[in-house]
Order: structure tokens, then C-alpha cells, then sequence
């Protein structure tokens, strides 16, 4: 369960580096000045970096093998979800509304990330979260 866990976690992760490169190519850092974006840079960054840091725990985790390094990864985890959840909430509706007619000047950055990486990065993100908490728990061995 550790391992699967590890790799639901990986995969996901490269699936928001997409998303995150495609945000910020798209000019999602410089409508933050503007307010066209929907999606605030701490919301962006911090879900990046809580995700990140709480891998690392994992990481840390598999080699030390204590149970309350698993549940911390757990609960980084947990807000992390609870961004994605957020900016998923955000993305809908701009990526549901017509196209601006002002061009890409006045239209969200977000509007450009793909459907299916976001869908593929939710899922996985679900995945990995049970994976977690199913291999805190002991479910599976260690």
C-alpha cells in the first residue's frame, strides 16, 4: 500500500506540473494584477507546495517507517485536497463560460488547462489521498 500510495502521488504531482506550467505559460502570475484570473497565486502555490512538502513526508516515511510521519502525510494531505477542491470550484465555471470577446488579454489563464489532466489529477489525487490514509492505518502491511 506504501509503494502504490507513493506512486499514486508521483503521478499525480506530474499532472499538476503540467497544469502549473500551463498556468503560468497561459499568464496566470500576471493577471493576478488585473483580477482576471480566478485563481489567486497563495491558492496556485500553496496547494503546489503543501502537496510537495507533504511527498517529501512520504518519502521520509517509507524509510523511517513511522506511523506518525504516515499520518502527517496524511493530514498535509488532507489540505491539499481541500485546495484543489477550491481552485476545482474556481475552474469550472470559467472554463463552462464562453470564450471573452476581448481575446486572451480578458480570458483567465485557466480557462486554457485540459480537461483531461484536470480530471486525471483530480482522480489521482482522490486515489492517493485513500491509498494514505489506508496505509496509515496498516491496511495492506508495511
Amino acid at each position: 500500500m506504501d509503494v502504490a500510495a507513493l506512486a499514486a502521488w508521483v503521478v499525480t504531482a506530474l499532472g499538476g506540473f503540467v497544469l502549473l506550467a500551463r498556468w503560468i505559460s497561459r499568464g496566470g502570475l500576471r493577471q493576478q494584477r488585473t483580477g482576471t484570473t480566478r485563481f489567486p497565486a497563495p491558492l496556485v502555490f500553496g496547494h503546489f507546495l503543501l502537496a510537495a512538502a507533504g511527498l517529501v513526508v512520504w518519502i521520509v516515511y517509507l524509510a523511517a517507517d513511522r506511523s506518525a510521519l504516515a499520518w502527517t502525510s496524511f493530514g498535509v494531505l488532507v489540505a491539499v485536497a481541500l485546495l484543489g477542491f477550491a481552485m476545482f470550484a474556481r475552474w469550472v465555471p470559467v472554463y463552462r463560460t464562453a470564450t471573452p470577446a476581448g481575446g486572451e488579454e480578458t480570458t483567465p489563464a485557466e480557462r486554457h488547462l485540459p480537461v483531461p489532466v484536470v480530471a486525471a489529477h483530480g482522480l489521482l489525487g482522490a486515489a492517493t489521498l485513500v491509498l494514505v490514509l489506508l496505509a496509515a492505518l496498516g491496511v495492506g502491511g508495511s
